[in-house]
Formats: C-alpha cells, structure tokens, sequence
C-alpha cells in the first residue's frame, strides 16, 4: 500500500499551537488555574521532540552500537530522574536504588528480547527499530513504576498500624505488607490493562496511527503494534514486579521490625 505523506508546513504547526491557545482562553476563562502547566508541557514537549529529531538524524546516519546503547542510557537515567521528581513522598536512598534498579533490569530484558526474539533486526543496534522501541517501553514503564511507588510509599504510611499488628501477630514482612504490594502492584499496571481492553474499539494507538498517516499498511501496522502492546506489558510487569518484591523490604531491619518515621 502506498499512499502519499501529507506534509505539514509552518502555517499547519502554527494552527495546532492556535489550537493550544484557545485551549488556554477555555482554562482562563472557566477560571482553572492549570495555564501553567499547559504552557510548561507544550514548550518542554516542543524542545525535546525538535532535539530528539536532529539527534536521531545524526545517530540514523551513523549507525553504532555506542551511540545506540548511549541514547538507551540518557532515556533511562531522565526516566528515572522523572520518577523520583514525580512521587510525592520522600524516598530514601535504598528505595531510588531499588526503583532504579527495577527500571534497568525490567525494561533491558524487554527491550533486548523484543530486539533479538520477535523482530530480530539485524544489526542489533539499528536505532531506527531499538531507539523507539526502548522509548514506548521506558516510557510505558516509567509511568506504571511511578503508580506503584506511589501506592506502596503511601499504603505504608497509612496503614503502618495494621502492618505493625499483622507483625506482634508474628506474621513475617511480606505477608504484613502483601495486601498493600498487591495493591501497588494492581495500580500500576491498570493503565496498561485499560489500555490494551479498548485499542482498536475506543481508540487507535499512536505508533499504529502514526504509521499508517506514513503509508504503512494498516496490516503492517498492527503487527508492530500488537508486538510492541505486548512488550509494553511485559516490560511494565517485569519493572513492577521488580520494584514491589524489593520495594516493601526498604520499610523493615534486619530484625523485620516496621521502621517507618513519624
């Protein structure tokens, strides 16, 4: 299938920002204080996307393990840079290593195993395919990680007093924290679950859009899709599942006693 790509020129972007204006007209007029926030996105989202674009420019020309693997860890490090900024809490120094550690472990196994397995693209590296590949799947998993951190810093908390009577009971840590590590574990990967219950009813998803606006057959299109869903559920559950099993240990000493500050 062949189709002819509709480019979009100055006075077309210029529109969808006018857009975005008479968004920020409704918001000030029905007087919900959020201008800010919307102003901040658009920009930063502006900026990161036009760099990101010469970026891959330069790295598609000159394919490289090093420079592929380097774009991998920049993408790692601000995701999980973007979690710590994003949790409400305080974290502790051994919960930002475990988050980071959850990040690098689920999302690399996913990553390489949709690289090397499913689409087997030769050579590895080729940025064209592992650059956005790994960013749907950093990007999925960030945000179910940021979920679940927020559950599990939270539920520790709140219900302290129950965890501590589960413990005088003698019940050991993960079974006094398991209803909240179910808990984190459910808010995290919720969206991902929705998300998967209503694409191709509801709504299209982006990169399936995305490649059939490009000429892509829409056959081809959701091949890739429903592989790259798949790899978006197993690198969030394998970044979660990651997180909450080591996560809840940060909370208890070596005696499994609760040790949470006031």
């Amino acid at each position: 299938m062949e189709a002819e790509v509709v480019e979009l020129g100055f006075l077309q972007m210029l529109s969808a920002y006018i857009f975005v204006l008479i968004l920020l007209f409704i918001l000030k007029l029905k007087k919900i204080p959020r201008e800010k926030e919307v102003i901040i996105s658009t920009i930063r989202m502006t900026l990161q996307l036009v760099i990101m674009g010469y970026v891959l420019i330069f790295i598609f020309d000159n394919k490289h393990p090093l420079f592929t693997l380097f774009v991998i860890l920049v993408m790692e490090v601000f995701a999980i840079n973007n979690i710590f900024g994003r949790v409400q809490r305080k974290l502790s120094f051994d919960m930002k290593k475990i988050i980071a550690l959850s990040m690098m472990v689920g999302t690399l196994i996913s990553i390489f195993y949709f690289i090397l397995v499913v689409i087997n693209v030769t050579p590895w590296y080729d940025p064209r395919y592992f650059i956005t590949i790994a960013g749907m799947l950093i990007g999925n998993s960030m945000t179910g990680i940021t979920l679940g951190v927020e559950r599990l810093t939270d539920g520790m908390k709140t219900e302290k007093d129950t965890i501590e009577g589960y413990l005088m009971l003698g019940a050991r840590p993960n079974i006094a924290a398991k209803k909240i590590i179910n808990s984190s574990f459910d808010q995290a990967i919720i969206p991902t679950i929705n998300n998967m219950m209503g694409m191709g009813i509801i709504f299209l998803p982006g990169m399936m859009t995305g490649q059939i606006l490009s000429g892509i057959s829409p056959v081809t299109a959701i091949s890739y899709q429903i592989a790259i869903m798949l790899g978006i559920l197993g690198g969030v559950t394998l970044t979660v599942i990651t997180f909450v099993q080591f996560g809840y240990k940060t909370y208890f000493n070596e005696k499994n006693q609760l040790i949470i500050n006031d």
